[in-house]
């Protein structure tokens, strides 16, 4: 490489180093360390890999980064900024403030470029897991001979905190066993994490551990080796059975006065350190977001090769086109988020004189209705897809020498499940689901978090939602859940009664453009006969009238889910042997009832009716916004028990006895 070379180089690198220096300075807070030490392989594979267009940060075929260890932002948004984004010198100065589109951590959907939230250890890591899926999935069914329209690498920075979190480990394990090869990896090995040293709480062998995994996995022993930092992605790029990791030695705070010091990682340097530092790296100390046009110009010509390389793409897909029309169309259909037309045109419509069946299973039926019309939802469950009903009938499983299944084996890896779910999501162009007990969302919290934050499509089925469980006991049975989940903003959680409103979730969840939560039971229920009762259709409306009553109305139940089927029970018995007129409102979403107008809600339930009674073999925790200061709550508010679902649920209330007593004495009589 000729001198030059070497001086622009080193020049981009420091560009990097002190800019995000100082951001952090300015703000007076972040994480200047990462950025430091992570500069040189970060500027290799943005310069020389990364296939971007900054003009059109959503090209289907880019490259996907990930910056995992997203409390280095600082150093992505240098890296934005200096290829060209829709970042300005003037947000990389507003660093960390308000309305800023360069927040403390990465948040996908406010700046441009940015592929993924990230912050929270490990689940960068994880997304991109998901991410590889996707893009091997849509390869599989799109590609052919002479027309890799679907055609890209997923690269991240991964720090030591991402590798200790257990997603990671989840994830990892699940993709050596997939054999994804787009996956490339840098690992920033740094040997600092903010109490001091990695050796004292990290000393494993990171690269035996890896291997073992199934990963490909290269050392390079000089962060600052360029050569060696390129040498290492060409090679991983040459293992396409793989995921590769590349181990990078580095120093966190690399050049300042804090090197190698647990300080460096998530405090601004200071004044006086910030100086030595550029001083160190013969920088002019007295500049601030000091940018030479030769760095602006080298960064430009990287992606003006994004810009080239989706210009032969265009080019490409409009010969695919050509050749394979309705394939054209339906990829471009998948790109833009549109579903397929008549896709909801064999959903089942359940029957009063059928059977009853769980919602679990109605929904397993609805599922696969849908699945025949939509080629790209995939999904599958953490070992429990026979128990959750969310196989996808006559289609294969993702697997080694499969990536055309559409039906994933997660394994027992629910938080690894919830963060890949969300990288299909955000990589587009498929529809994903994830499913397990409702018990165990406990272990997805972070994912559905992070999900709702970003706002992705995904959808969440959550099975043996309540103590109806039964004899697996409180270890296993819901009960903080749903007020849990629907704490959650932008996450719509739905709770369906009977297979008709479990059918009418499944149309929200499909049309949403955000994270959807179903909530299913483990027992049977019996199917309402729409005949005698509202519509289902009216849960797109979050809670509707289910049955009303002939004459002045003096008393509300409002259930979700299977309680619904105790409150019309009570209704009946309140107004034969008690001559009490009872509306009983279905109530399968409160995020979906709260964005109704005022008007509608008052029509359901009106202001001026105070006695009102909330069903719902849940916690309590949020119901008394809905039945106000005047009203009552049948809940559980203690852990569950081992024994019958069906005892259990008398024993805890869910009774029609109980309710009709706590019903009379909201209207001031007694049985």
């Amino acid at each position: 490489m000729s001198a030059s070379a070497d001086f622009i180089d080193q020049l981009c690198i420091n560009t990097i180093r002190t800019l995000s220096a100082d951001m952090v300075q300015q703000a007076n807070s972040g994480h200047p360390g990462l950025p430091l030490g992570a500069a040189p392989m970060a500027y290799v594979l943005w310069t020389r890999f990364l296939k971007f267009n900054p003009s059109n940060p959503d090209w289907p075929n880019r490259d996907r980064f990930i910056l995992s260890a997203g409390h280095g932002s600082a150093l992505q948004y240098s890296l934005l900024h200096l290829a060209g984004y829709d970042l300005s010198l003037d947000e990389i100065i507003r660093f960390r403030q308000w309305k800023s589109k360069t927040p403390g951590h990465p948040e996908f959907g406010l700046t441009p470029g940015v592929e993924a939230t990230t912050g929270p250890l490990g689940q960068g890591f994880a997304m991109g897991i998901g991410m590889a899926i996707a893009e091997r999935f849509l390869a599989s069914d799109f590609n052919k001979p002479g027309f890799p329209i679907v055609d890209h690498y997923i690269y991240s920075i991964v720090s030591d905190g991402d590798l200790m979190e257990g997603v990671a480990s989840e994830a990892a394990s699940l993709a050596g066993h997939l054999k994804l090869g787009k996956i490339i990896y840098l690992y920033d090995d740094n040997k600092i994490s903010i109490e001091g040293s990695t050796d004292l709480t990290f000393t494993e062998n990171v690269a035996a551990r890896f291997r073992a995994y199934g990963w490909h996995v290269t050392r390079v022993s000089d962060g600052n080796n360029l050569g060696a930092i390129q040498a290492a992605i060409e090679e991983a790029q040459n293992e396409t059975n793989k995921p590769s990791i590349v181990v990078v030695r580095t120093h966190i705070g690399y050049g300042s006065p804090k090197q190698d010091c647990a300080s460096a990682h998530g405090e601004p340097l200071g004044e006086e350190a910030l100086k030595a530092t550029k001083e160190n790296l013969g920088w002019p100390s007295d500049k601030r977001f000091y940018i030479p046009q030769e760095v602006l110009d080298h960064f430009r010509a990287a992606a003006d090769r994004g810009k080239e390389a989706e210009k032969e793409w265009n080019q490409l897909t409009q010969d695919y086109a050509r050749e394979f029309p309705e394939q054209s169309d339906r990829f471009f259909r998948q790109v833009r988020g549109d579903l397929p037309e008549k896709w909801d045109s064999e959903i089942p419509v359940f029957k009063p004189e059928d059977k009853p069946e769980a919602t679990r299973v109605s929904s397993g039926k609805v599922l696969n209705a849908i699945a025949r019309k939509v080629p790209n939802i995939i999904g599958g469950s953490a070992d429990l897809a026979p128990s959750t009903k969310t196989i996808i009938s006559g289609e294969s499983a993702q697997a080694p020498g499969n990536s055309a299944g559409r039906n994933i084996h997660f394994g027992v890896r629910e938080f690894a499940m919830g963060a890949i779910v969300n990288g299909m999501a955000l990589h587009g162009c498929v529809i994903p689901y994830g499913a397990t007990f409702f018990i165990f969302s406990d272990y997805m919290r972070p994912a559905l978090r992070l999900s709702a934050l970003m706002n992705v499509h995904a959808i969440f089925v959550f099975t043996h939602d309540s103590v109806a469980v039964g004899e697996d006991g409180p270890t296993h049975q819901p009960v903080e859940h749903l007020a849990s989940l629907r704490a959650i903003p932008n996450l719509s959680v739905i709770r369906p009664g009977d297979a008709n409103e479990t059918a009418e979730a499944w149309l929200i969840a499909m049309k949403a453009r955000g994270p959807v939560a179903l909530i299913l039971t483990r027992q049977n229920l019996p199917i309402l006969d729409r005949n005698d009762f509202a519509s289902a259709s009216l849960l797109a409306r979050g809670a509707y009238v289910l049955s009303d009553v002939k004459q002045e109305l003096s008393l509300i139940l409002i259930a979700t889910g299977s309680e619904i089927h105790l409150a019309l029970k009570a209704k009946d018995v309140l107004f034969k042997e008690h001559n009490i007129q009872a509306r009983v409102v279905s109530m399968p979403s409160w995020d979906l009832f709260q964005k109704q107008p005022q008007e509608y809600i008052d029509q359901v339930l009106p202001p001026q009716v105070q006695a009102r009674l909330a069903i719902e073999a849940g916690s309590s925790f949020g119901w008394e916004r809905w039945v106000g200061s005047g009203g009552k709550i049948i809940s559980i508010d203690k852990f569950g028990a081992s024994a019958p679902g069906s005892e259990i649920l008398s024993q805890y209330g869910f009774n029609l006895e109980n309710v009709v007593e706590k019903a009379l004495q909201l209207v001031g009589k007694t049985v």
